[in-house]
């Protein structure tokens, strides 16, 4: 779907706002504030569109109270209108360049962007465990630059930059996530969160995995110390291709990744990849090769939409912000 196609399909802004009834209120209109299913739509010349009264509590509500839309002064269009432009794109868009599109200030596009990531968590209760084969790689995020003025600077483990834990299901979901370092202590519990016991582990000669793995049903190592990155069908160029993906966001787009706000832009590249469908493909050689293609953008957007009741993101008094907790 094109920009022209998005805006044929939603025209004025009270199209928009149906859009996103239907979604986030997809099994009726129920209040935020105590959960009641009955209220009653507020009319009149003073009354803003949209707004609603509960028939229980008596507070007034919309579409987007209590998500991380709370409180927007910005038409809803322009909502969808940045959440296209950031799950259409391949490596993620800048709050400078969205800022420009869009046609609001730099502050208010970082600050809608990072909304949207928080949009994108997945959470853990409602996302199965990673099983089959499942590919392990730790990324470190930050930090100087490898060559500055001839003087070559430590790469990964044993410097100051943050490390990434990067589990992906072979042809599947990823899960991302920061740690404090790549020792079994650390990476242990993170496993229990996103893997199944019963999955096939492919890591890397990192020496955590092999008293890790000792607890999953199988697990194969390459040794990327030896030059060895596949043998046969083991191998983690899957959660190293995540990794890179990362780092080009980093490089190409946000050219610095904090540590506060990283957790939010490993939900945003998640999401994308998520949001992929295997295709069955012929190479030249009339080998036959799955293919991973983005699902439609609207449907990606519909995802978006399902995770933002409950979750909010409120401006703090230093002009940044601070997340609330779910319902």
């Amino acid at each position: 779907m094109n920009l022209d196609k998005l805006r044929t399909r939603f025209p004025n802004e009270k199209s928009c706002r149906h859009f996103f009834e239907s979604i986030i209120w997809r099994h009726g209109r129920i209040c935020p504030h105590c959960q009641c299913q009955k209220s009653y739509f507020i009319c009149g010349d003073s009354a803003r569109p949209g707004l609603y009264e509960c028939a229980r509590c008596k507070r007034q509500f919309s579409v987007t109270t209590k998500t991380p839309m709370h409180s927007t002064k910005l038409a809803l269009w322009k909502w969808l209108l940045m959440m296209y432009y950031i799950v259409n794109s391949s490596k993620g868009v800048s709050s400078v360049v969205l800022a420009k599109w869009v046609g609001i200030s730099q502050k208010s596009a970082w600050k809608v962007g990072h909304a949207i990531r928080e949009m994108m968590d997945p959470g853990d209760e409602a996302v199965p465990a990673l099983s089959g084969i499942v590919e392990l790689d730790e990324k470190y995020v930050g930090g100087k630059p490898r060559y500055e003025k001839g003087v070559k600077h430590k790469r990964g483990k044993g410097t100051a930059k943050q490390c990434v834990l990067v589990s992906v299901e072979r042809n599947g979901p990823v899960r991302a996530t920061p740690v404090a370092s790549d020792k079994i202590a650390e990476l242990s519990p993170q496993l229990d969160r996103f893997v199944d016991k019963k999955a096939h582990l492919m890591t890397d000669e990192n020496h955590s995995y092999h008293s890790i793995g000792k607890r999953y049903a199988a697990h194969d190592w390459v040794n990327h110390s030896q030059k060895e990155y596949a043998r046969g069908d083991v191998h983690n160029n899957t959660a190293e291709s995540f990794s890179a993906i990362l780092e080009r966001a980093k490089q190409g787009v946000f050219h610095y990744l904090s540590n506060q706000h990283l957790r939010r832009y490993l939900h945003e590249i998640g999401f994308r990849w998520d949001h992929r469908i295997p295709e069955l493909k012929f190479t030249k050689k009339g080998e036959l090769k799955i293919v991973m293609r983005p699902m439609p953008v609207i449907k990606m957007i519909r995802s978006l939409l399902f995770r933002a009741q409950g979750r909010q993101l409120r401006r703090s008094a230093n002009g940044g912000f601070v997340c609330l907790e779910p319902l």
